[in-house]
Protein backbone atom coordinates (compact mmCIF):
# COMPACT_ATOMS: atom_id res chain seq x y z
CA UNK A 1 0.00 0.00 0.00
CA UNK A 2 1.06 4.05 -1.12
CA UNK A 3 2.40 5.56 2.06
CA UNK A 4 -0.19 8.20 1.31
CA UNK A 5 -2.95 5.73 1.08
CA UNK A 6 -1.69 4.38 4.86
CA UNK A 7 -4.17 5.28 7.72
CA UNK A 8 -4.55 3.84 10.56
CA UNK A 9 -8.02 5.82 10.89
CA UNK A 10 -9.32 4.47 7.16
CA UNK A 11 -12.42 2.32 7.64
CA UNK A 12 -15.53 1.25 4.69
CA UNK A 13 -18.29 3.53 6.03
CA UNK A 14 -16.38 6.33 6.83
CA UNK A 15 -12.79 8.20 6.50
CA UNK A 16 -10.70 9.74 9.44
CA UNK A 17 -12.65 12.60 10.08
CA UNK A 18 -15.47 10.26 11.21
CA UNK A 19 -19.33 11.26 12.07
CA UNK A 20 -19.45 12.60 15.70
CA UNK A 21 -17.53 14.25 18.29
CA UNK A 22 -13.84 15.06 18.29
CA UNK A 23 -11.72 15.83 21.35
CA UNK A 24 -10.69 19.10 22.10
CA UNK A 25 -7.53 18.28 21.36
CA UNK A 26 -8.05 17.78 17.86
CA UNK A 27 -9.01 20.13 15.39
CA UNK A 28 -8.80 18.91 12.24
CA UNK A 29 -9.35 20.16 8.41
CA UNK A 30 -10.32 18.23 4.84
CA UNK A 31 -7.96 19.67 2.28
CA UNK A 32 -10.09 19.13 -1.64
CA UNK A 33 -7.36 19.68 -4.94
CA UNK A 34 -4.35 18.20 -4.33
CA UNK A 35 -2.39 20.79 -6.98
CA UNK A 36 0.11 23.42 -5.42
CA UNK A 37 -2.04 25.10 -3.54
CA UNK A 38 -4.08 22.28 -1.86
CA UNK A 39 -0.49 20.57 -0.95
CA UNK A 40 0.91 24.13 0.55
CA UNK A 41 -2.44 24.37 2.70
CA UNK A 42 -1.64 20.95 3.73
CA UNK A 43 1.64 21.10 4.25
CA UNK A 44 0.94 23.94 6.52
CA UNK A 45 -1.43 22.97 8.45
CA UNK A 46 -0.23 19.58 9.17
CA UNK A 47 2.99 21.85 10.34
CA UNK A 48 1.16 23.12 12.49
CA UNK A 49 -0.22 20.28 14.36
CA UNK A 50 -3.74 20.34 12.80
CA UNK A 51 -5.01 17.07 11.49
CA UNK A 52 -5.33 17.08 7.64
CA UNK A 53 -6.80 15.10 4.99
CA UNK A 54 -6.38 15.54 1.67
CA UNK A 55 -8.50 14.35 -1.13
CA UNK A 56 -7.57 14.44 -4.64
CA UNK A 57 -10.07 13.26 -7.86
CA UNK A 58 -6.64 11.79 -10.08
CA UNK A 59 -4.26 9.28 -9.45
CA UNK A 60 -1.64 11.66 -9.07
CA UNK A 61 -0.40 14.80 -7.39
CA UNK A 62 0.21 18.29 -8.73
CA UNK A 63 -3.26 19.19 -10.41
CA UNK A 64 -2.28 21.30 -13.47
CA UNK A 65 1.91 20.65 -12.31
CA UNK A 66 2.63 17.73 -14.45
CA UNK A 67 5.84 16.28 -14.84
CA UNK A 68 6.27 13.64 -17.39
CA UNK A 69 9.42 10.95 -17.54
CA UNK A 70 8.16 9.04 -20.18
CA UNK A 71 10.82 10.23 -22.58
CA UNK A 72 13.58 9.60 -19.81
CA UNK A 73 13.90 12.90 -18.77
CA UNK A 74 11.43 15.22 -17.04
CA UNK A 75 8.96 17.49 -19.12
CA UNK A 76 6.52 19.79 -17.82
CA UNK A 77 2.60 19.28 -19.72
CA UNK A 78 1.32 21.79 -17.79
CA UNK A 79 3.23 24.60 -15.82
CA UNK A 80 6.71 25.00 -16.36
CA UNK A 81 7.93 28.87 -15.65
CA UNK A 82 8.22 30.34 -11.71
CA UNK A 83 7.11 33.80 -13.34
CA UNK A 84 9.90 36.65 -11.46
CA UNK A 85 13.70 34.82 -11.27
CA UNK A 86 13.75 36.73 -7.23
CA UNK A 87 13.61 35.96 -3.84
CA UNK A 88 10.26 37.75 -3.18
CA UNK A 89 8.77 35.42 -4.88
CA UNK A 90 6.81 33.03 -2.78
CA UNK A 91 8.04 29.72 -4.02
CA UNK A 92 11.95 30.64 -4.43
CA UNK A 93 12.72 29.33 -1.01
CA UNK A 94 11.30 26.11 -1.37
CA UNK A 95 13.07 26.00 -5.35
CA UNK A 96 16.33 27.24 -3.36
CA UNK A 97 16.44 24.82 -0.52
CA UNK A 98 15.81 21.86 -3.30
CA UNK A 99 18.81 23.47 -5.81
CA UNK A 100 16.57 22.92 -8.74
CA UNK A 101 18.24 24.45 -11.17
CA UNK A 102 15.91 27.45 -13.60
CA UNK A 103 16.77 28.52 -16.99
CA UNK A 104 15.77 32.49 -17.11
CA UNK A 105 14.11 33.28 -20.69
CA UNK A 106 13.55 36.98 -20.09
CA UNK A 107 14.99 40.04 -18.38
CA UNK A 108 12.49 42.37 -16.55
CA UNK A 109 9.55 44.34 -18.07
CA UNK A 110 9.41 41.56 -21.20
CA UNK A 111 6.39 42.90 -23.20
CA UNK A 112 5.95 39.17 -24.12
CA UNK A 113 6.68 37.90 -20.85
CA UNK A 114 8.30 34.68 -20.98
CA UNK A 115 11.14 35.30 -23.84
CA UNK A 116 13.35 37.97 -25.23
CA UNK A 117 13.21 39.68 -28.23
CA UNK A 118 16.21 38.81 -29.63
CA UNK A 119 16.27 34.79 -28.66
CA UNK A 120 13.56 33.28 -31.85
CA UNK A 121 13.18 33.12 -35.09
CA UNK A 122 9.90 33.99 -37.20
CA UNK A 123 8.88 32.44 -40.41
CA UNK A 124 6.14 32.94 -42.64
CA UNK A 125 4.07 29.86 -43.80
CA UNK A 126 6.08 29.81 -46.66
CA UNK A 127 8.90 28.58 -44.94
CA UNK A 128 11.01 32.05 -45.20
CA UNK A 129 12.55 33.67 -42.20
CA UNK A 130 11.44 36.67 -41.15
CA UNK A 131 14.72 39.68 -41.16
CA UNK A 132 15.14 40.36 -37.44
CA UNK A 133 15.06 43.70 -38.36
CA UNK A 134 11.81 44.01 -38.75
CA UNK A 135 10.18 41.75 -36.11
CA UNK A 136 12.63 43.77 -34.02
CA UNK A 137 10.93 47.19 -35.71
CA UNK A 138 7.12 45.31 -35.24
CA UNK A 139 8.14 44.93 -31.59
CA UNK A 140 8.58 48.84 -30.96
CA UNK A 141 5.13 49.20 -32.46
CA UNK A 142 3.39 46.14 -30.46
CA UNK A 143 5.02 48.43 -27.33
CA UNK A 144 3.88 51.61 -28.76
CA UNK A 145 0.44 50.18 -29.13
CA UNK A 146 0.16 48.93 -25.79
CA UNK A 147 1.02 52.27 -24.65
CA UNK A 148 -1.70 54.05 -26.58
CA UNK A 149 -4.24 51.40 -24.94
CA UNK A 150 -3.24 52.86 -21.90
CA UNK A 151 -4.37 56.34 -22.78
CA UNK A 152 -7.28 54.66 -24.20
CA UNK A 153 -8.32 52.82 -20.92
CA UNK A 154 -8.18 56.37 -19.19
CA UNK A 155 -10.00 57.95 -21.67
CA UNK A 156 -13.49 55.72 -21.67
CA UNK A 157 -15.69 54.48 -18.85
CA UNK A 158 -16.82 51.17 -20.52
CA UNK A 159 -14.50 48.32 -20.85
CA UNK A 160 -14.02 46.86 -24.10
CA UNK A 161 -12.05 43.97 -25.65
CA UNK A 162 -8.06 43.74 -26.00
CA UNK A 163 -8.92 43.01 -30.20
CA UNK A 164 -11.13 46.19 -29.98
CA UNK A 165 -8.57 47.64 -27.99
CA UNK A 166 -5.81 47.54 -31.23
CA UNK A 167 -8.80 48.44 -33.52
CA UNK A 168 -9.49 51.48 -32.21
CA UNK A 169 -5.58 52.28 -31.59
CA UNK A 170 -4.92 51.32 -35.09
CA UNK A 171 -7.76 53.77 -36.33
CA UNK A 172 -6.33 56.82 -34.54
CA UNK A 173 -2.54 56.30 -35.12
CA UNK A 174 -2.78 54.91 -38.45
CA UNK A 175 0.93 55.41 -38.56
CA UNK A 176 0.77 52.31 -36.34
CA UNK A 177 -0.68 49.94 -38.54
CA UNK A 178 0.97 47.43 -40.38
CA UNK A 179 0.68 45.47 -43.79
CA UNK A 180 2.28 42.71 -45.50
CA UNK A 181 4.64 40.44 -43.61
CA UNK A 182 4.77 43.37 -40.73
CA UNK A 183 1.02 43.07 -40.09
CA UNK A 184 1.43 38.75 -39.78
CA UNK A 185 4.69 40.11 -37.19
CA UNK A 186 2.28 42.26 -35.10
CA UNK A 187 -0.37 39.18 -34.96
CA UNK A 188 1.83 36.93 -33.90
CA UNK A 189 3.17 39.30 -30.91
CA UNK A 190 -0.99 39.59 -30.18
CA UNK A 191 -0.70 36.06 -30.43
CA UNK A 192 2.10 36.07 -27.73
CA UNK A 193 -0.46 37.73 -25.50
CA UNK A 194 -3.37 35.54 -25.93
CA UNK A 195 -0.34 32.72 -24.73
CA UNK A 196 0.03 34.42 -21.90
CA UNK A 197 -3.70 34.72 -21.00
CA UNK A 198 -4.78 30.94 -22.68
CA UNK A 199 -7.51 33.43 -24.22
CA UNK A 200 -8.42 34.96 -27.40
CA UNK A 201 -7.72 38.85 -27.43
CA UNK A 202 -11.68 39.54 -27.82
CA UNK A 203 -12.68 38.30 -24.13
CA UNK A 204 -8.69 39.61 -22.75
CA UNK A 205 -10.29 43.05 -20.30
CA UNK A 206 -8.62 46.01 -21.49
CA UNK A 207 -9.48 47.62 -17.76
CA UNK A 208 -7.73 44.92 -16.31
CA UNK A 209 -5.36 42.70 -18.32
CA UNK A 210 -1.99 44.06 -16.55
CA UNK A 211 -3.05 44.44 -13.14
CA UNK A 212 -1.43 41.07 -12.28
CA UNK A 213 2.02 42.21 -9.92
CA UNK A 214 5.15 41.11 -12.52
CA UNK A 215 7.65 40.27 -9.93
CA UNK A 216 11.07 41.45 -10.81
CA UNK A 217 14.26 38.90 -12.07
CA UNK A 218 12.48 38.08 -15.30
CA UNK A 219 10.79 34.48 -16.13
CA UNK A 220 12.64 30.92 -15.27
CA UNK A 221 11.71 27.43 -17.09
CA UNK A 222 12.18 24.45 -14.08
CA UNK A 223 14.71 22.68 -16.01
CA UNK A 224 14.05 19.53 -13.79
CA UNK A 225 10.33 20.10 -13.73
CA UNK A 226 7.44 21.56 -11.11
CA UNK A 227 7.27 17.90 -9.76
CA UNK A 228 10.42 17.73 -7.05
CA UNK A 229 8.30 20.79 -5.60
CA UNK A 230 5.37 18.99 -5.13
CA UNK A 231 6.55 15.66 -3.91
CA UNK A 232 8.91 17.88 -1.45
CA UNK A 233 5.48 19.88 0.13
CA UNK A 234 3.37 16.47 -0.27
CA UNK A 235 6.07 14.22 2.25
CA UNK A 236 3.89 12.97 5.48
CA UNK A 237 0.63 14.30 4.41
CA UNK A 238 -2.46 11.95 4.14
CA UNK A 239 -3.53 11.96 1.15
CA UNK A 240 -6.42 9.65 -0.60
CA UNK A 241 -5.60 9.87 -4.69
CA UNK A 242 -8.65 8.90 -6.40
CA UNK A 243 -11.41 10.88 -3.98
CA UNK A 244 -13.56 12.72 -6.02
CA UNK A 245 -15.29 15.16 -4.33
CA UNK A 246 -19.19 15.66 -4.80
CA UNK A 247 -20.58 17.24 -2.55
CA UNK A 248 -19.62 19.25 0.49
CA UNK A 249 -22.19 20.37 3.73
CA UNK A 250 -21.17 23.09 5.93
CA UNK A 251 -22.61 24.55 9.15
CA UNK A 252 -21.00 25.97 11.77
CA UNK A 253 -19.53 23.08 13.93
CA UNK A 254 -17.86 21.45 11.39
CA UNK A 255 -17.71 20.61 7.34
CA UNK A 256 -18.95 16.84 5.73
CA UNK A 257 -17.03 16.11 2.35
CA UNK A 258 -18.47 13.30 0.06
CA UNK A 259 -16.86 11.89 -2.34
CA UNK A 260 -17.92 10.02 -5.49
CA UNK A 261 -18.01 6.59 -3.54
CA UNK A 262 -20.03 7.65 -0.87
CA UNK A 263 -17.67 7.66 1.86
CA UNK A 264 -18.03 11.42 3.90
CA UNK A 265 -15.52 12.93 5.53
CA UNK A 266 -16.10 15.31 8.38
CA UNK A 267 -13.84 17.54 9.45
CA UNK A 268 -13.83 21.25 11.46
CA UNK A 269 -13.29 23.32 8.37
CA UNK A 270 -12.04 22.63 4.94
CA UNK A 271 -10.07 24.27 2.07
CA UNK A 272 -11.29 24.25 -1.42
CA UNK A 273 -8.65 24.37 -3.50
CA UNK A 274 -10.30 23.22 -6.99
CA UNK A 275 -9.34 24.55 -10.38
CA UNK A 276 -11.93 27.52 -10.94
CA UNK A 277 -12.90 25.42 -14.29
CA UNK A 278 -14.17 22.52 -12.06
CA UNK A 279 -15.94 25.29 -9.23
CA UNK A 280 -18.26 26.52 -12.78
CA UNK A 281 -18.80 23.42 -13.86
CA UNK A 282 -20.60 22.84 -10.54
CA UNK A 283 -19.68 19.20 -10.26
CA UNK A 284 -19.49 19.93 -6.60
CA UNK A 285 -22.53 20.60 -4.90
CA UNK A 286 -22.30 22.96 -2.08
CA UNK A 287 -25.17 22.67 0.89
CA UNK A 288 -26.48 24.44 1.58
CA UNK A 289 -25.45 26.71 -1.58
CA UNK A 290 -23.12 29.39 -1.60
CA UNK A 291 -23.80 32.97 -1.11
CA UNK A 292 -24.53 34.76 -4.22
CA UNK A 293 -21.18 36.92 -4.53
CA UNK A 294 -19.19 33.66 -4.41
CA UNK A 295 -21.77 32.50 -7.28
CA UNK A 296 -21.13 35.07 -9.14
CA UNK A 297 -17.17 35.41 -8.45
CA UNK A 298 -16.62 32.32 -9.72
CA UNK A 299 -18.90 32.42 -12.93
CA UNK A 300 -17.30 35.72 -13.93
CA UNK A 301 -13.96 35.13 -13.78
CA UNK A 302 -12.14 33.62 -17.27
CA UNK A 303 -11.15 30.44 -17.74
CA UNK A 304 -8.46 30.03 -20.31
CA UNK A 305 -6.98 26.91 -22.15
CA UNK A 306 -3.22 26.71 -23.17
CA UNK A 307 -2.02 23.30 -24.16
CA UNK A 308 1.09 21.81 -25.10
CA UNK A 309 1.78 19.34 -28.04
CA UNK A 310 5.62 17.88 -26.84
CA UNK A 311 7.51 16.07 -29.78
CA UNK A 312 10.95 14.46 -28.67
CA UNK A 313 13.17 14.18 -31.86
CA UNK A 314 16.12 11.85 -32.70
CA UNK A 315 18.14 14.97 -32.88
CA UNK A 316 18.12 18.78 -33.41
CA UNK A 317 17.81 20.29 -36.62
CA UNK A 318 16.38 23.76 -35.88
CA UNK A 319 18.01 26.97 -34.95
CA UNK A 320 19.51 27.57 -31.51
CA UNK A 321 16.44 30.11 -30.71
CA UNK A 322 14.45 29.72 -27.61
CA UNK A 323 11.06 30.19 -29.60
CA UNK A 324 10.42 29.20 -32.87
CA UNK A 325 7.50 31.44 -34.46
CA UNK A 326 4.81 31.00 -37.60
CA UNK A 327 3.65 34.77 -38.59
CA UNK A 328 0.04 34.56 -39.78
CA UNK A 329 -2.45 36.63 -41.20
CA UNK A 330 -4.85 36.41 -37.94
CA UNK A 331 -3.92 35.42 -34.62
CA UNK A 332 -5.68 31.76 -35.18
CA UNK A 333 -3.27 30.90 -37.52
CA UNK A 334 0.38 31.83 -35.97
CA UNK A 335 1.96 29.32 -33.96
CA UNK A 336 5.19 28.84 -32.42
CA UNK A 337 7.24 26.35 -30.51
CA UNK A 338 9.35 26.20 -27.12
CA UNK A 339 12.92 25.17 -28.04
CA UNK A 340 13.44 22.72 -24.70
CA UNK A 341 17.14 21.80 -26.10
CA UNK A 342 18.54 25.56 -25.51
CA UNK A 343 17.16 25.19 -21.66
CA UNK A 344 17.78 21.34 -21.35
CA UNK A 345 19.93 19.89 -23.56
CA UNK A 346 17.32 17.28 -24.93
CA UNK A 347 16.06 17.46 -28.66
CA UNK A 348 12.32 18.41 -27.49
CA UNK A 349 9.98 21.03 -29.36
CA UNK A 350 7.35 21.97 -27.66
CA UNK A 351 3.87 23.56 -29.08
CA UNK A 352 1.85 25.82 -27.61
CA UNK A 353 -1.43 26.58 -28.60
CA UNK A 354 -4.13 28.92 -26.58
CA UNK A 355 -7.67 30.30 -26.88
CA UNK A 356 -9.61 29.16 -29.50
CA UNK A 357 -7.09 27.29 -31.32
CA UNK A 358 -6.61 25.34 -28.33
CA UNK A 359 -9.80 24.15 -27.89
CA UNK A 360 -10.44 23.12 -31.17
CA UNK A 361 -7.50 21.38 -31.40
CA UNK A 362 -8.94 18.83 -28.01
CA UNK A 363 -11.40 18.27 -30.31
CA UNK A 364 -8.92 16.28 -32.13
CA UNK A 365 -7.48 12.59 -31.28
CA UNK A 366 -3.88 12.78 -30.11
CA UNK A 367 -2.35 11.72 -32.96
CA UNK A 368 -4.00 14.34 -35.22
CA UNK A 369 -2.90 16.94 -32.79
CA UNK A 370 0.82 16.05 -33.28
CA UNK A 371 -0.14 15.60 -37.14
CA UNK A 372 -1.28 19.35 -37.04
CA UNK A 373 1.79 20.07 -34.69
CA UNK A 374 4.24 19.17 -37.11
CA UNK A 375 3.17 20.39 -40.20
CA UNK A 376 3.08 23.58 -38.92
CA UNK A 377 6.79 22.74 -37.85
CA UNK A 378 7.60 21.72 -41.64
CA UNK A 379 6.21 25.05 -42.94
CA UNK A 380 9.15 26.94 -41.41
CA UNK A 381 11.31 23.98 -41.12
CA UNK A 382 10.77 21.52 -44.35
CA UNK A 383 13.29 19.21 -43.58
CA UNK A 384 12.47 18.50 -40.22
CA UNK A 385 12.29 14.55 -39.01
CA UNK A 386 9.20 12.90 -37.70
CA UNK A 387 9.43 12.51 -33.84
CA UNK A 388 10.30 9.84 -31.99
CA UNK A 389 7.62 10.24 -29.14
CA UNK A 390 5.29 12.76 -28.23
CA UNK A 391 3.21 14.02 -25.51
CA UNK A 392 -0.57 15.78 -25.55
CA UNK A 393 -2.04 17.58 -22.66
CA UNK A 394 -6.40 18.62 -22.42
CA UNK A 395 -6.36 20.82 -19.93
CA UNK A 396 -9.93 22.31 -21.49
CA UNK A 397 -11.58 18.81 -21.45
CA UNK A 398 -9.79 17.40 -18.56
CA UNK A 399 -12.41 16.45 -15.86
CA UNK A 400 -10.22 17.66 -13.09
CA UNK A 401 -9.33 20.93 -14.83
CA UNK A 402 -11.45 22.23 -17.44
CA UNK A 403 -9.45 24.64 -18.44
CA UNK A 404 -5.82 25.71 -17.69
CA UNK A 405 -5.68 29.17 -15.49
CA UNK A 406 -8.01 32.16 -14.99
CA UNK A 407 -7.86 35.65 -16.45
CA UNK A 408 -9.90 38.80 -16.65
CA UNK A 409 -12.58 38.89 -19.28
CA UNK A 410 -13.86 42.01 -20.41
CA UNK A 411 -16.51 44.06 -18.40
CA UNK A 412 -15.53 41.55 -15.52
CA UNK A 413 -13.72 43.41 -11.82
CA UNK A 414 -10.24 42.62 -11.20
CA UNK A 415 -11.58 42.00 -7.75
CA UNK A 416 -13.29 38.60 -8.20
CA UNK A 417 -10.45 36.85 -7.48
CA UNK A 418 -10.29 38.53 -4.07
CA UNK A 419 -14.28 37.57 -3.47
CA UNK A 420 -13.10 33.75 -4.23
CA UNK A 421 -10.81 33.59 -1.91
CA UNK A 422 -13.02 34.92 0.97
CA UNK A 423 -13.52 32.37 3.19
CA UNK A 424 -17.09 31.70 4.27
CA UNK A 425 -17.95 30.57 7.80
CA UNK A 426 -15.61 27.25 8.12
CA UNK A 427 -14.60 27.31 4.10
CA UNK A 428 -11.66 28.76 3.13
CA UNK A 429 -10.89 28.83 -0.57
CA UNK A 430 -7.15 28.56 -2.37
CA UNK A 431 -5.67 28.21 -5.74
CA UNK A 432 -4.56 30.48 -9.35
CA UNK A 433 -7.99 32.53 -9.21
CA UNK A 434 -8.32 33.45 -5.51
CA UNK A 435 -4.97 35.61 -6.25
CA UNK A 436 -5.34 39.36 -7.22
CA UNK A 437 -1.68 39.45 -7.37
CA UNK A 438 -0.31 36.90 -8.80
CA UNK A 439 -3.43 34.84 -10.99
CA UNK A 440 -2.93 32.18 -13.48
CA UNK A 441 0.66 31.34 -11.71
CA UNK A 442 2.52 29.03 -9.71
CA UNK A 443 3.70 31.10 -7.23
CA UNK A 444 -0.26 32.58 -7.14
CA UNK A 445 -1.84 29.09 -5.84
CA UNK A 446 1.23 28.51 -3.51
CA UNK A 447 0.93 31.52 -1.86
CA UNK A 448 -2.89 31.25 -1.49
CA UNK A 449 -2.70 27.92 -0.20
CA UNK A 450 -0.56 29.23 2.66
CA UNK A 451 -2.71 32.22 2.78
CA UNK A 452 -5.83 29.93 3.45
CA UNK A 453 -4.00 27.85 6.08
CA UNK A 454 -3.40 30.57 8.29
CA UNK A 455 -6.37 31.58 8.41
CA UNK A 456 -7.92 28.19 8.50
CA UNK A 457 -5.86 27.34 11.26
CA UNK A 458 -6.98 30.53 13.36
CA UNK A 459 -10.14 29.72 12.94
CA UNK A 460 -10.35 26.21 14.03
CA UNK A 461 -8.24 27.05 17.20
CA UNK A 462 -10.63 30.18 18.04
CA UNK A 463 -13.04 27.87 18.39
CA UNK A 464 -11.25 25.03 20.13
CA UNK A 465 -10.35 28.00 22.71
CA UNK A 466 -6.58 26.80 21.90
CA UNK A 467 -5.77 30.32 20.64
CA UNK A 468 -3.29 31.15 23.72
CA UNK A 469 -1.32 28.46 22.57
CA UNK A 470 -0.80 29.93 19.05
CA UNK A 471 2.06 28.93 17.39
CA UNK A 472 4.45 31.33 15.33
CA UNK A 473 2.36 32.22 12.07
CA UNK A 474 2.44 29.78 9.22
CA UNK A 475 5.43 30.07 7.08
CA UNK A 476 7.08 32.58 9.25
CA UNK A 477 9.58 30.13 9.93
CA UNK A 478 10.57 29.50 6.39
CA UNK A 479 11.57 33.08 5.97
CA UNK A 480 15.61 32.72 4.90
CA UNK A 481 17.35 33.43 1.67
CA UNK A 482 18.12 30.14 -0.51
CA UNK A 483 20.42 31.35 -3.18
CA UNK A 484 18.46 30.34 -6.82
CA UNK A 485 20.08 28.44 -9.54
CA UNK A 486 20.13 30.32 -12.92
CA UNK A 487 21.85 29.79 -16.26
CA UNK A 488 21.45 31.66 -19.42
CA UNK A 489 23.34 29.81 -22.07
Amino acid sequence: MDSRERNLCLSNSASCYTRGARTKSSPSVIVIGGGIAGIAAARALHDASIQVVLLESRNRIGGRVCTDYSFGFPVDLGASWLHGVCEENPLAPVIGRLGLPLYRTSGDNSVLYDHDLESYALFDMDGNQVPQELVAEVGEIFEKILKESDKLRDEISEDVSMRKTFSIVLERRPDLRQEGLAHKVLQWYLCRMEGWFAADADTISLKNWDQEVLLPGGHGLMIRGYLPVINTLAKVLDIRLGHRVTQISWRYHGVQVTVENGKVFTADAAVITVPLGVLKSKVIKFEPKLPEWKEAAIADLGVGVENKIILHFEKVFWPNVEFLGVVAPSTYECGYFLNLHKATGYPVLVYMPAGRLANDIEKLSDEAAVSFAFSQLKRILPDATDPIQYLVSHWGTDVNSLGSYSYDAVAKAHDLYEKLRIPIDNLFFAGEATSMKYPGSVHGAFSTGIMAAEDCRMRVLERYGDLALLQPAIGEETNFSVPLLISRL
